[in-house]
């Protein structure tokens, strides 16, 4: 029975990064003896113990066969006469499938090593094509190690490989939990834009996220969008929200923000007049199809409805504004309406070529905000005791005066 540390520990070690979690491989042993030794079985698919001291995860070494379509589709054979390199074999990637045994020598039969130094994503074997996920997974991966001096690019080989799986429709057996999985995790890397960039590539976008693959090659007016595009635009934005560590459910609404430009009539474009309405049903969509949670949907939603909103909020009439916060649940969920605005200022600097951007709006409509939130509505009840059929719009008058007294203090203090 021998031991080695495996796939991500190895690598980011490699790499000089922190180690966050470290998963081991067994060479040469049973079920039955790892019970023994005291580790405690895990696994349902194949064996997977934890140490009895350090609860780290210790695998048996294992070969699998594919049986069906989907990420699920294996079957797994494990004994004590599997060797490192037959479990090495069907990892991922090259990266991925080098070990460490306990004295510190490294195993590395498909020349990880070689990839980390080019930095280069490359797959160990065919067995690669077997498992949908792994696309994801490359691409997610991709997001992660796009900081200089780990930036990485796709082996031609690997990604050609990525091609046939989705001509062949293997990602469309993915299952809509899994895919919303590695989204999110992709999504809260260091620059999401790679993830959807190695996705689009090899053309799994297209069938996972056909809303969103959908605004490459859609022109925006030059003079607020230097970039023109939309879908790099959108990336622009993504990746700004990264930087500023938003989070996820800030990320996913800024992702979402412009689906309705992908459904604009091309024969007016660059305009995209109605394109926040028009890009609500979309993003229901893509929220409904990938079980997205409720709390990403929400902003996600708000922010494709009201990101234009928030860039006219200095026109807007105090009665206006009120309703801004009506239709967003301000006034009960005031944290939400923050993040929305955090999610239009990713929209606003996530721009090409532009120098000395002021965006003023949300300063602005959160202080108006708590103008109108100062009314006292008890007392405005109290007020209509009798009348309750008046309560509701007498409140609303009394804050649509309160927003309009803040309105007219910023334009004198301008």
């Amino acid at each position: 029975m021998k031991t080695y540390i495996v796939g991500g520990a190895v690598r980011d070690r490699l790499l000089g990064l922190p180690v966050q979690d470290r998963d081991h491989v067994v060479i040469g042993a049973t079920p039955a003896q790892m019970l023994a030794l005291g580790y405690t079985p895990v696994g349902k698919d194949f064996p997977v113990f934890l140490h009895p001291k350090t609860h780290e995860e210790y695998a048996l070494a294992r070969t699998e066969r594919k049986t069906a379509a989907g990420y699920k589709g294996f079957v797994f054979h494990t004994d004590a006469s599997v060797t490192l390199e037959q479990d090495l074999i069907r990892r991922d990637l090259t990266v991925n499938a080098i070990a460490q045994d306990e004295a510190g020598l490294l195993t590395d039969p498909f020349h990880g090593q070689q990839d980390l130094q080019n930095r280069i994503f490359r797959h160990v074997s065919s067995a690669f094509a077997e498992d949908p996920v792994r696309i994801l997974r490359l691409a997610r991966f991709a997001a992660r190690f796009s900081v200089a001096p780990n930036n990485f690019s796709v082996a031609p080989e690997t990604m050609a490989l990525m091609q046939e799986m989705v001509a062949a429709g293997e990602v469309d057996a993915l299952v809509p939990e899994r895919v919303w999985q590695e989204l999110a995790r992709g999504l809260m890397e260091v620059r999401p834009s790679r993830m959807f960039e190695v996705l689009r590539e090899c053309g799994a976008l297209q069938r996972l996220l056909p809303e969103l693959d959908a605004l490459w090659g859609v022109p925006q007016p030059p003079k607020h969008h230097p970039e023109i595009d939309t879908g790099v635009h959108v990336m622009l934005v993504v990746d700004y929200a990264a930087q500023q560590g938003h989070s996820l459910a800030i990320r996913f609404a800024a992702l979402m923000h412009d689906l309705g430009k992908g459904s604009s009539d091309p024969e007016k474009w660059p305009s995209h007049h109605g394109h926040e309405q028009r890009g609500v049903a979309l993003v229901e969509a893509v929220c409904q199809r990938l079980k997205v949670p409720g709390e990403c949907r929400d902003l996600a939603i708000m922010t494709a409805r009201d990101h234009g909103n928030v860039g006219r909020a200095l026109e807007m009439r105090p009665a206006t504004l009120l309703e801004l916060f009506e239709r967003n649940d301000a006034f009960r969920k005031p944290q939400r309406f923050f993040d929305m605005l955090k999610a239009a200022e990713c929209d606003c600097f996530g721009r090409a070529g532009l120098v000395d951007i002021q965006f003023p709006q949300p300063a602005y409509l959160i202080a108006a905000l708590a103008a109108a939130q100062a009314v006292n509505a008890g007392a405005v009840a109290q007020a209509h005791i009798g009348q309750p059929q008046k309560i509701a719009e007498a409140i609303r008058q009394a804050r649509v005066a309160a927003v309009q007294e803040f309105c007219r203090r910023s334009k004198v203090l301008e």
